[in-house]
């Protein structure tokens, strides 16, 4: 029996074509109805770390009926630290790109700073609000550049650690769209399906 750790960004990125459907209620649905019978068949197990749930639980409440179904077909389950091991190439890796990425992330807003200084230079604003304004265009920018330079295909929360840990306790499939989370569960050496793939699978 084939044992599949689901993401988030599964049930929620709606850029995901994974055939289930097009919002997050009905993807919801035909995957609790699907897993309900494979459970039931004793084909497939599926499973979610705590803070996946968190993180689901977390959306609005509109989603909450649907989360409700969704933990009767999966099981939440911690990964065991304790017993996973892993080379410590990878954390040599990874420790070198938080380094990379801070740098980068340093060099980005060092930027801003220094854009928002061309702005402002000289100029007399006729209120607060107009300042706001301006300043709060420039702030804007920095977010994004810095999320982009620090967060993107990387790991960048506990939860996507617990994935690919849990993945590999279980020698189970992750079944993720986080481009971050792929790329480090395949450094990893764990199982994948791709999301868009996993309906196919499962039929």
């Amino acid at each position: 029996m084939d044992s599949y750790v689901i993401d988030t960004n599964f049930f929620f990125n709606l850029e995901v074509k994974s055939g289930f459907g097009s919002s997050a209620p009905e993807i919801i649905k035909t995957f609790v109805k699907l897993a309900t019978k494979l459970k039931e068949e004793k084909k497939a197990h599926f499973f979610m770390p705590p803070s996946i749930v968190e993180e689901i639980a977390s959306f609005d409440d509109s989603h909450k009926e649907y989360v409700h179904d969704l933990l009767t077909v999966v099981t939440v389950q911690s990964p065991d630290v304790s017993k996973v091991q892993f080379p410590a190439a990878i954390f040599y890796t990874l420790v070198d790109e938080i380094r990379t990425r801070s740098y980068r992330g340093l060099t980005i807003a060092a930027e801003q700073v220094e854009a928002a200084g061309q702005l402002v230079s000289g100029k007399t604003f006729e209120n607060k609000m107009e300042y706001q304004k301006t300043m709060g265009e420039v702030v804007t920018k920095l977010r994004e550049r810095y999320r982009q330079a620090t967060r993107f295909n990387f790991l960048d929360s506990v939860a996507d650690l617990d994935l690919i840990v849990l993945v590999r306790e279980l020698d189970a499939y992750l079944v993720s769209a986080d481009e971050g989370v792929i790329r480090w569960g395949r450094m990893f050496g764990v199982k994948e399906v791709a999301a868009d793939m996993l309906l196919k699978r499962l039929t």
